[in-house]
């Protein structure tokens, strides 16, 4: 992507706040020429009131300016605290835009990234450019403003030191524009480095229990204290890069002031200049400062900003695998009969999974699949509501192909609870609520009875207000996967995927809960894969599926009569 259209990205996110960016600018338009009156106003004072002898007009005067420097502190006043806010709101927006992308990727985005990295986008990038989004255009437009508007007031009294100025100024700018590549690639490394640390905090603080009781939090301090280093050292070498940036500024600038005095000084000898014209030049240079100033600033936030849009953009290129085609429809309601034909996948076009898998599930029937772990049992149920992409065959619902089925319309008819239970940091009822963000406290409360946890709940001090903690933290295993549960009762979906839906329950829980699904599963196509093969015994279709496809399919009294794979799977469990 060229830096143009970076460019024109950048600027749409303006758009919305046009009003309130137009009135910051206009303030520090303002405030960029009040700075460049206050010497042409000090030279007209000194020539024709003070040496005048009109003391009483040159106390009005000063008066004046004060005023005009209470004005000037209201236009610094909107520009500080509008001008932030004009930045915040366009970091919200880019949040929001980059939160929105991210949940249209698919699962296969997901498998290949880093939590940490992730975050470091949508947090410490966005916060710098942020800064650069506020802080960019007014430094660039003030500095500009008073770097040109000195030569100009200059030239029109002292030609001679405005051609001292026409010559340091596009060196200095010409330095900074030639020192923004290496400070960006600096900085770059340090966004890198930023987000590696924050994968490494997290994984480290997701795993601690793992840590303590493998006693590893030496090796896990070492390993953070590795990165932390990595970080550390990028961060001396853009500090050492924006050191030698700012050093030759600074040294190119003040030898401008010193050729200033010195060129000045040799006109008064000469009698080509007076007192009061070295003053004023001396009160620009002064002035000069500031922009300079300025543009190193804006320098230093374009660095670290622009690194951290550009890893914004990179993952704004992410185009999802999965998304819905042109011609996909919405479906108000399905009847519930599945196929798959000649299904084939493989993760990120390696080896197959799997191939020429051919399964019919009818209305309201239960399938379920069997076999060692890495069978592809779980990949396989992912395919229904396009988790993952087939790579051939077709896999339809009720005759339509589901990739002519919009993804929301697709995911809203089918309920899935998997053996690695996820629970948010929030309360049991936001929890269970999430399966219909809509539903009365009433029915939350069915919900949670239809999955036997009601009782569990009431007996905590919270009841269903009880926070659950860092991914349900607070709670037993068979807790959490029976909230899971309860989120599927409350949305009542017509299609139903059990991945291990049991697996963390005791037997008497397990006996209650598998009774309530298979009332839940009745009327409603049901695709279960259990390792306990006692908890299928009822399935219509029962499939043995592994690395080489499918091996046998039947009824569970077939295919023990049958005393292949699922017979010995059967034996193995009943000893």
């Amino acid at each position: 992507m060229s830096n143009f259209q970076k460019f024109t990205i950048f600027c749409s996110f303006y758009k919305p706040h046009l009003a309130l960016f137009t009135a910051d600018m206009t303030c520090a338009l303002m405030v960029a020429f009040i700075d460049l009156s206050f010497p042409m106003f000090t030279k007209w004072s000194i020539e024709n009131l003070l040496t005048e002898g009109l003391w009483k007009f040159f106390f009005i005067f000063i008066t004046g300016l004060l005023l005009l420097y209470v004005f000037r502190a209201m236009f610094v006043y909107f520009i500080t605290y509008w001008g932030h806010s004009c930045g915040a709101f366009i970091e919200a927006d880019i949040r929001n835009s980059i939160f929105k992308h991210i949940q249209t990727l698919s699962f296969s985005f997901f498998d290949s990234q880093r939590t940490g990295q992730l975050v470091g986008r949508v947090t410490t990038d966005l916060f710098d450019i942020t800064e650069l989004a506020h802080h960019g255009p007014e430094d660039l437009f003030i500095a500009g403003i008073t770097l040109i508007g000195s030569f100009i007031l200059i030239y029109s009294f002292r030609p001679e030191m405005a051609l001292i100025l026409l010559f340091f100024i596009p060196l200095i700018v010409l330095h900074i524009i030639g020192s923004r590549a290496g400070l960006l690639k600096t900085a770059r490394t340090v966004k890198q480095k930023t987000g590696e640390i924050l994968s490494s905090m997290e994984s480290s603080i997701s795993g601690f229990r793992v840590a303590a009781a493998f006693t590893n939090e030496e090796y896990e301090h070492k390993k953070f204290n590795d990165g932390n280093e990595d970080y550390k050292k990028s961060r001396i070498v853009y500090f050492k890069s924006m050191a030698r940036f700012c050093c030759r500024t600074e040294f190119m600038t003040n030898v401008m002031n010193v050729i200033v005095l010195a060129a000045g000084g040799a006109l008064i000898m000469k009698n080509k200049m007076t007192l009061t014209e070295l003053i004023t030049c001396n009160l620009f240079m002064a002035s000069f400062l500031q922009p300079i100033r300025r543009l190193q600033n804006f320098v230093e936030s374009y660095t670290v900003g622009i690194a951290g849009f550009t890893r914004y953009l990179e993952l704004m290129s992410v185009k999802p695998d999965i998304a819905d085609n042109k011609d996909a429809v919405e479906i108000d309601h399905i009847n519930g009969v599945i196929e798959y034909k000649n299904v084939s996948f493989s993760y990120n076009k390696g080896k197959r999974v799997f191939a020429g898998i051919n399964i019919s599930i009818p209305k309201g029937s239960t399938l379920a699949l069997v076999g060692p772990s890495g069978g592809g049992k779980t990949t396989l149920a992912a395919l229904l509501p396009r988790f993952y992409e087939i790579i051939d065959g077709t896999i339809t619902i009720d005759g339509v192909d589901i990739r002519k089925i919009k993804l929301k319309s697709l995911r809203e008819k089918i309920g899935m609870v998997s053996q690695d239970v996820f629970l948010f940091a929030s309360t049991i009822e936001d929890n269970i609520r999430y399966g219909k963000p809509d539903a009365a406290v009433e029915e939350i409360v069915d919900a949670a009875k239809k999955a036997e946890i009601h009782r569990d709940i009431m007996k905590m001090p919270d009841g269903y207000k009880t926070i659950v903690g860092e991914r349900g933290v607070r709670l037993s295993g068979g807790q959490k996967q029976r909230i899971a549960i309860a989120r599927i009762f409350l949305k009542n979906p017509p299609v139903l995927i059990l991945d291990e839906a049991t697996s963390a329950l005791d037997s008497v829980t397990e006996i209650r809960i598998q009774a309530a699904l298979e009332e839940l599963s009745k009327g409603r196509t049901t695709l279960v894969i259990a390792h306990r093969l006692s908890t299928i015994r009822n399935a219509e279709n029962i499939i043995v599926i592994d690395e080489n496809g499918i091996r046998e399919q039947g009824g569970h009294d077939s295919l023990i009569a049958a005393n292949g794979v699922y017979a010995e799977l059967y034996k193995a469990q009943n000893g």
